[in-house]
């Protein structure tokens, strides 16, 4: 990470509290705030290319201003000939052209970030399932548990928020690279935390790979964000991010409760 995006990040956590990061707020504006490399990047990547946007906004806005008083009928009562100007029309074709480059650079960069995984700390598979999360340990014995949206009156009372907390949420380590493996058992799903930036589709007989790094210990919310269904709404995903002791010890126990007999089936990579 630059001492650019350190800094960047680093004023943005310096204004919010854990639970702040953890869910989406009434009246929010903009993205989660970062909890994550990937993210860090999407979210300076968006403030950089929302400063272009806001730049071609404004110039265009002010060229009208300027056409309809330079050129209205009372201002040019004679109106010009002129049908073509090579100039302009090469300008306003290099100018564009010149503008998408800008932008392709960086944001082939973050895409390669993205996909170029580091070599992983822990391996999670994520099965979507109508209308709930399957998560599988392949590499820890095998185990998995299935995790189900909360009833309301359940998750008033265990202080989660309505819609989004579950009966058995993912464990992972901070600052450890978590990599994800997402499948289906039905239809396409999607997986989804905004605040690592990690949204990767869950599709049936396919196996796909994303990865995130949480920098800070909390309760991290996202959703099914790919329609599966009539209860596409329904398909919270809560994610705990804990110190390396409190994995090891969740581990240890998660072995115990949700140990099964045959390893959770891996489909091959296409």
């Amino acid at each position: 990470m630059s001492l650019r995006q350190t800094a960047f990040y680093a004023s943005g956590l310096a204004l919010i509290s854990d639970s702040a990061m953890a869910a989406p707020q009434d009246w929010q504006l903009g993205m989660q705030h970062a909890a994550s490399p990937v993210m860090v990047n999407l979210e300076q990547f968006h403030a950089e290319l929302l400063i272009i946007i806001t730049g071609i906004c404004l110039f265009v806005a002010l060229l009208l201003v300027w056409v309809m008083l330079r050129f209205n009928a009372r201002a040019n009562p004679t109106p010009s000939k002129t049908q073509h100007s090579t100039p302009l029309e090469i300008l306003w074709t290099a100018v564009p052209v010149a503008i998408l480059v800008l932008i392709a650079i960086p944001s082939f960069k973050l895409l390669y970030f993205e996909a170029d995984i580091p070599k992983p700390d822990v391996v999670v598979q994520v099965i979507g399932r109508q209308w709930y999360w399957t998560y599988a340990f392949p590499e820890e014995g095998g185990f998995q548990f299935d995790s189900n949206m909360l009833p309301d009156a359940a998750a008033a009372k265990a202080g989660e928020p309505r819609l989004l907390g579950v009966d058995n949420p993912l464990y992972v380590p901070v600052n450890k690279v978590v990599e994800i493996e997402t499948t289906a058992s039905d239809v396409i799903h999607s997986w989804a935390v905004p605040a690592f930036g990690v949204k990767m589709d869950a599709i049936p007989g396919h196996l796909n790979h994303t990865w995130f790094k949480a920098t800070r210990t909390g309760t991290y919310y996202g959703q099914c964000s790919e329609l599966c269904g009539a209860n596409h709404a329904f398909m919270p995903i809560e994610v705990k991010v804990v110190s390396e002791r409190e994995y090891e010890a969740w581990l240890a126990q998660a072995k115990k409760k949700y140990a099964a007999l045959d390893a959770p089936l891996r489909v091959a990579s296409n």
